[in-house]
């Protein structure tokens, strides 16, 4: 079957009312903006297609009105069933007024569950999301009072518990690629991660749907080197050429970076800047120190960020391969507008891949930011009084890493710190506390971890706590640090605290390298 190339007006008149519509993207890579610009002035100008239903696995937008915030409409979106909605503000409000009916389900489940479309399969069997806010025991991924259906359940197979997630049919799909041959054949070479975009279009042209992919570029048949076609042209129905340069970039107001994409290799000395030494400097450094030689890691959002730059700073890249959930295999991960890349991966590998690895026990630690915990020793990072944020990756990582590392700021909102002769200076303390009786929503669960045995530590700028069977334990304070006034009075309950309670290491308080790559 050969598709039709088409403009992005005709190819978004093929949608229809009620349409379940599924987009590729990563943050602010590889979104088919062209696609979704057509598809918002098509409903403001006719008021079609109406009650849509969006489905997407990661995060996707900057922050602002592009990207599926352009679905962010009363009346034309119906329900949204996503990962992460932190970069979708227009669907965050939406979800919050009640507007739209709303789930939040784990990133990897997600990608399993495009795949086991494709394969005809009822649905996602998997122990991610046990205890938290997807188990149906607690919220069943259920974002807001005007969502009823449930889409997950607790099943039984020999003797254990999984949840089950039901599957979908599919009748549409908008991806992004970056060239299409005459035959459809659609490559991804400019972009920084393939995503998920083969198991999209296998599920939706096996649930008979359309597929429709944006491209920079059509090119003749036999020009494009098959091992770099990600999509076949028997799973495409329409090609749409872009050509307006801001619709079509890399990464939003990002044209074109060659290293990004795995096409050119940058030296360490142009490619690093080390950090100036201030409390997610020492979050980082604190954390750097738990990776063990020929560990496999992966790296949050925030804080956890910063490890990645320390692990240059110290010469210790090599002691650990970092990943990324959207497929990079080693080199460095790079965070802010170009989070989801790495800069000279070993391999960049479909997001579905990445997360069998991770759902099997690939990784040996993970480094996550520290949102809000509680006495239990759970986390929550995906939703903070009316604003939805969404779990992410963040439960799939978590849940299957071997040690856990969680980093962030004791508190919040207007901290100021200084370090000064070698100890930590709180010269003003955030409004929110981060340490509360309960969590909001249980994105981590700290009695499956205790369960499991799982080694978890909350890593801040003034102490360090570890998960303990016998609950949250202080194992390590900052120098210059009041243990009352500056920790227990900036908590909503007292932890357990440490009988060989320590001083965090003072290495990481002096602005100049650890030497960690001496110590091994």
């Amino acid at each position: 079957m050969i598709p039709e190339f088409v403009t992005k007006e005709e190819a978004v008149n093929i949608i229809k009312d009620s349409d379940t519509i599924v987009t590729s993207g990563f943050v602010e890579c590889a979104n088919p903006e062209g696609l979704e610009v057509a598809l918002e002035e098509r409903f403001l100008k006719t008021g079609s297609p109406k009650n849509l239903t969006l489905f997407h696995v990661a995060g996707q937008g900057a922050g602002d009105e592009r990207c599926v915030s352009r679905f962010g409409h009363e009346k034309l979106l119906k329900k949204v069933i996503a990962g992460h909605y932190n970069k979708a503000p227009k669907l965050g409000e939406l979800i919050v007024n009640n507007k739209i009916e709303a789930y939040n389900i784990p990133q990897g489940v997600l990608c399993q569950m495009l795949r086991d479309v494709a394969a005809n399969k009822p649905g996602v069997i998997s122990k991610v999301g046990l205890k938290t806010f997807a188990d149906p025991r607690i919220e069943g991924c259920k974002l807001n009072q005007v969502t009823k259906d449930d889409i997950v359940s607790l099943i039984e197979i020999n003797g254990e518990e999984y949840l089950y997630f039901k599957g979908m049919k599919f009748d549409i799909a908008l991806i992004k690629g970056s060239y299409a041959d005459e035959r459809g054949n659609i490559s991804m070479e400019n972009e920084y991660v393939s995503t998920e975009v083969l198991s999209i279009s296998q599920a939706v042209h096996n649930c008979g749907g359309k597929v429709i992919v944006q491209v920079d570029k059509i090119v003749k048949n036999g020009s494009l080197d098959p091992k770099l076609v990600k999509i076949p042209g028997i799973c495409v129905d329409y090609v749409v050429e872009i050509q307006d340069s801001k619709l079509k970039a890399q990464v939003y107001d990002l044209p074109y970076e060659a290293a990004l994409a795995g096409n050119a290799r940058l030296s360490e000395k142009s490619s690093f800047k080390p950090i100036p030494l201030d409390e997610k400097k020492i979050i980082a450094r604190r954390g750097t120190m738990e990776i063990k030689k020929g560990s496999v890691g992966n790296l949050g959002i925030g804080a956890p960020e910063y490890v990645s730059n320390i692990a240059t700073e110290e010469g210790i890249n090599d002691y650990m391969v970092l990943t990324v959930e959207s497929g990079p295999v080693g080199g460095s991960p790079q965070s802010g507008k170009r989070f989801g890349s790495a800069v000279n991966p070993d391999a960049i590998i479909d997001q579905p891949y990445q997360f069998d690895f991770y759902d099997g026990g690939g990784l040996d630690i993970c480094f996550l930011g520290l949102a809000q915990v509680d006495q239990f020793g759970n986390l929550n990072v995906s939703k903070f009084g009316t604003r939805i944020s969404g779990c992410g990756g963040f439960i799939d990582i978590s849940q299957n890493s071997k040690k856990v590392v969680f980093c962030g700021t004791f508190t919040t909102k207007g901290l100021k710190t200084k370090i000064e002769d070698g100890k930590l200076v709180i010269l003003e303390e955030g409004k929110t506390k981060k340490f509360v009786s309960n969590v909001q929503q249980i994105t981590f669960s700290g009695d499956l971890a205790r369960e499991n045995n799982k080694p978890v530590f909350y890593i801040t700028e003034r102490a360090v706590f570890e998960l303990r069977k016998e609950g949250l334990t202080l194992i390590e304070i900052a120098p210059g640090i009041d243990l009352q006034k500056n920790i227990l009075d900036q908590m909503d309950f007292k932890p357990l605290i440490s009988k060989d309670l320590k001083e965090m290491d003072s290495r990481i308080f002096l602005d100049q390298p650890m030497g960690l790559n001496q110590k091994r």
